[in-house]
């Protein structure tokens, strides 16, 4: 599989990471949280810029393209001086292309384990956007996507509280041993939270809503799912401590809405959570859940493929 390469949770490790930053103040803060996790791990750190070639071409003469060259230097050279406070070494490339197919592409190609990227912060009304290249990344990778919200600190002395969502899918179980292999790193309260989403499920009755028998299953295969997470998470994060929680929302938010108050009330570091799957294209499609809670919480989110 690309990507981390485990066998079990227990073996799961991060040996190159790569970030991709664009000179935002949103990429520095992105980058800031990448290389200290990279530093927790010991994995050897690529950080990339691409410049949009429709950009290139709308350069007119030689002066304009060395200008744009040189502010995307400048921009990784601002990474290699943040990395070399910590005294780590990093290895940065300037390309141009596709930003997201380019980004992808290097991941591949230097067989990354994780991606990380910085989240778009507000629209003018407010609400919360991925941005363009942070959606299509994550629409498209098979590598780990670590995002990075707007207005994060961009430093943690390391992840303390940890949220791991689970539906019971396999898609959900993708997740489990990144948020394991964290959890044992830094000895986090590793929680594990399932939430029966009435709304969602009352959506498969005409009549709408759902019975008390159905509710008391759709809880029970809830819980179901978070003891076999939760027991996974154990057996190989012996350093972490698994916290679990079930949850039952009938609000129009959904799961997502859950989630972020959970965040919230629980004061979580980082979320670590599945995609939704694939799409008929062979693509990777992030689900309405993950979508929603990448737009909303102010924590960094580790999204995880299913592996192919």
């Amino acid at each position: 599989m690309k990507g981390a390469r485990f066998e079990t949770e227990r073996e799961m490790v991060y040996d190159r990471v790569l970030i991709a930053v664009d000179g935002s103040d949103e990429a520095r803060r992105a980058a800031r949280r990448g290389l200290e996790l990279a530093r927790a791990f010991e994995a050897d750190v690529d950080v990339v810029y691409v410049i949009e070639r429709s950009t290139l071409h709308l350069t007119r003469t030689e002066a304009e393209k060395s200008r744009l060259k040189e502010s995307a230097e400048a921009a990784l050279g601002d990474i290699e001086a943040l990395a070399s406070e910590t005294g780590q070494s990093v290895a940065t490339e300037l390309t141009d292309g596709k930003p997201a197919v380019r980004i992808s592409e290097c991941a591949t190609e230097r067989n990354a384990d994780l991606i990380v990227v910085g989240r778009q912060g507000q629209t003018g009304v407010g609400r919360r956007l991925l941005g363009g290249v942070t959606e299509k990344i994550l629409n498209r990778s098979e590598v780990p996507v670590f995002v990075v919200p707007d207005g994060d600190s961009g430093s943690t002395n390391g992840y303390s509280r940890l949220l791991v969502p689970t539906d019971g899918s396999n898609n959900a179980e993708a997740a489990i041993p990144h948020g394991a292999a964290i959890g044992q790193h830094h000895g986090s309260d590793v929680h594990v939270l399932n939430v029966a989403d009435l709304q969602a499920a009352g959506g498969m009755f005409d009549a709408g809503g759902v019975d008390t028998e159905f509710v008391d299953r759709l809880e029970e295969r809830g819980r179901e799912a978070v003891e076999k997470v939760s027991g996974r998470i154990e057996e190989a994060a012996p350093n972490a401590t698994v916290m679990t929680a079930t949850e039952r929302t009938a609000s129009y938010g959904g799961a997502a809405d859950t989630i972020r108050e959970y965040v919230e009330e629980n004061e979580i570091d980082l979320i670590v959570m599945g995609s939704h799957g694939r799409s008929n294209l062979g693509r990777h499609v992030i689900g309405s859940v993950a979508s929603s809670v990448l737009r909303t919480v102010d924590v960094p989110v580790l999204v995880v493929t299913q592996p192919s």
